[in-house]
């Protein structure tokens, strides 16, 4: 692999072209309870993939960094917890709704409805309600293009001057079907609850967003795809500039190596930087600085996914992920670390100069941690032959019925929904009696028993799903710690996220700056939940305007 793909910074111009409309932009209108709101901007940052041990080694480490700065300014929940599963979409939405899947009626960004119609369903009167909800990259116009298809030249040097209205990018014909309406539902209507955008918007505040994938218009919340003023989506799975492609003329995408990945991660920041400034992601059009915005950063959750992969001063390949049982980075996850710092300095550095540092509020978390942590306890897993050998076991012994399995999803869990709910039981002994080749993180081979799982539960019971919800799994296959299902590659993915085990839901929660009590520690546990209505409060709105707020009783973050 070349090093075509050497880190590249975008955003320098667009932030010199914000500075030449004289300044910020003043702020939009406010909401009526002026006096009791402690912030006039929330900044809020997902680092992907962070674990609250990554970052207490990193702030241990690096103790005058931009991220040790924010915990020391701000307030630190060290056992904050993500929803399960605990998987991006999840993660992102409980950081914007305040609920979890059982609520939001959003399980993984790729499941399953027993009352939707397949995609491309033109009638809609004759065919069974059932189908895939396909939510991710594979949405796009052009899910090969940085752009998602929308035709800019010059890419990936003009990405910035990307619509701040994705939903132009979704293929239509892409998406499940309505039987109500033989219609289409995207992302944003695809979601039961509002978010706090939608709040926001209502009280005539301008807000924003950066995010990894056009369908992360689902952000939005039903009813409504303007609730975002500034909705910027480059698509992270698109071919990214390298030197290699595939038979298919296609190149590497940019989570394939962490130096893409962080080129990927510094053009969002540009866009946020831009935002901060008073103009649009694209630093063309004068705006006033969002009083809800932010970002995801990807350059960690690649890091430690990858078996190996290049990284900043060096052409050779250097190993990811961690290096022992305690949680030390390696150099790949390291570096991954030091860019996100640059990064967060990035910013605080644009807040400050802007003369924002003191209405503005940070909240910096996770969509999702990874597992394992420990290389030795990796057991990389095929899914694939478990699930074509369980439905093959259920037909031998249920003539003339149908494959059990009508749909799964398996990261390092299993979710499963069965054509049968009434084959639960057997799909379960199935799984739990099974052994399947296991690959650890030398490339041996050795058998490993129960399919790779710890346990299976009924998914309805465990996740507190109402009796009418068509979108609950029927089961969860809880993981042993260290499973990835994946290919049996010696080099392929050594972590994975979306499951239940501590490293997968055990993210930081830091908010800092105005509002927020200085160097103050919270050791209770809380769900990433509680940023939505903390953001709410934050900008004196009420958090019970939050459908899933009220439905799920979620407590606002105590910040002294």
């Amino acid at each position: 692999m070349g090093r075509a793909f050497k880190f590249m910074a975008v955003g320098t111009a667009a932030v010199a072209g914000a500075a030449a409309f004289g300044g910020p932009a003043t702020a939009g209108p406010v909401p009526s309870r002026e006096r009791e709101r402690p912030s006039r901007h929330v900044l809020l940052l997902s680092i992907d993939g962070m674990h609250q041990s990554d970052l207490d080694w990193y702030v241990g480490s690096h103790p005058t960094s931009a991220l040790a700065r924010l915990v020391q300014r701000g307030t630190e929940f060290t056992n904050a917890q993500t929803p399960v599963p605990s998987d991006s979409f999840p993660g992102m939405l409980a950081q914007v709704t305040g609920g979890n899947p059982k609520t939001t009626g959003v399980y993984y960004d790729d499941s399953y409805d027993r009352a939707l119609l397949p995609a491309g369903t033109t009638s809609c009167t004759s065919v069974t309600p059932g189908a895939e909800a396909n939510y991710s990259e594979s949405l796009d116009r052009d899910p090969f293009a940085l752009d998602a298809g929308q035709g800019l030249p010059g890419l990936p040097r003009t990405i910035l001057r990307m619509t701040s209205n994705p939903t132009t990018l979704i293929d239509p014909a892409k998406l499940p079907v309505d039987p109500a309406t033989c219609q289409p539902v995207y992302p944003n209507d695809h979601l039961k609850v509002n978010t706090v955008f939608g709040v926001a918007k209502a009280a005539g505040l301008r807000t924003a967003w950066s995010d990894k994938h056009p369908a992360y218009q689902i952000l939005n919340g039903p009813g409504s795809t303007a609730n975002i003023d500034d909705l910027f989506t480059p698509e992270i799975n698109s071919d990214a500039p390298t030197e290699s492609a595939d038979p298919n003329g296609h190149g590497f995408d940019w989570t394939k190596d962490n130096l893409l990945t962080q080129q990927y991660d510094s053009y969002k920041t540009g866009a946020v930087v831009n935002e901060i400034n008073g103009t649009d992601h694209s630093g063309a059009r004068k705006a006033a600085t969002p009083a809800i915005f932010g970002m995801n950063f990807q350059s960690v959750s690649t890091a430690q996914k990858l078996f190996q992969s290049h990284t900043e001063g060096t052409d050779q390949l250097e190993r990811g992920g961690y290096i022992d049982e305690t949680g030390t980075p390696g150099p790949v996850l390291a570096n991954a670390l030091d860019f996100v710092n640059t990064e967060v300095q990035r910013l605080t550095g644009a807040i400050r100069r802007a003369g924002k540092n003191r209405s503005t509020t940070i909240i910096l978390s996770a969509k999702h941690g990874q597992s394992p942590i420990d290389p030795t306890q990796l057991r990389r897993i095929n899914d694939g032959p478990i699930i074509d050998a369980l439905n093959t076991e259920y037909a031998a012994t249920h003539p003339g019925t149908p494959s059990l399995v009508t749909f799964s999803l398996n990261d390092d869990g299993m979710l499963l929904w069965l054509r049968d709910p009434a084959g639960k039981a057997f799909a379960s002994a199935y799984l739990l009696s099974h052994s399947a080749p296991g690959m650890d993180i030398n490339g041996n081979i050795t058998q490993v028993a129960s399919s790779g799982l710890s346990d299976v539960v009924d998914g309805p019971t465990f996740f507190g799903a109402p009796a009418a919800d068509t979108r609950v799994p029927d089961l969860l296959g809880v993981a042993r710690v260290g499973t990835v299902y994946t290919k049996l590659n010696p080099t392929g993915k050594i972590a994975e996220h979306g499951g239940v085990n501590p490293a997968d839901r055990h993210v930081p929660l830091v908010v800092s700056g105005a509002g927020a009590e200085a160097r103050q520690t919270v050791g209770d546990q809380y769900e990433t939940t509680s940023i939505a209505p903390t953001i709410l409060r934050l900008l004196g709105l009420d958090a019970n305007a939050l459908d899933a707020v009220r439905q799920e009783g979620t407590p606002v973050l105590p910040l002294g």
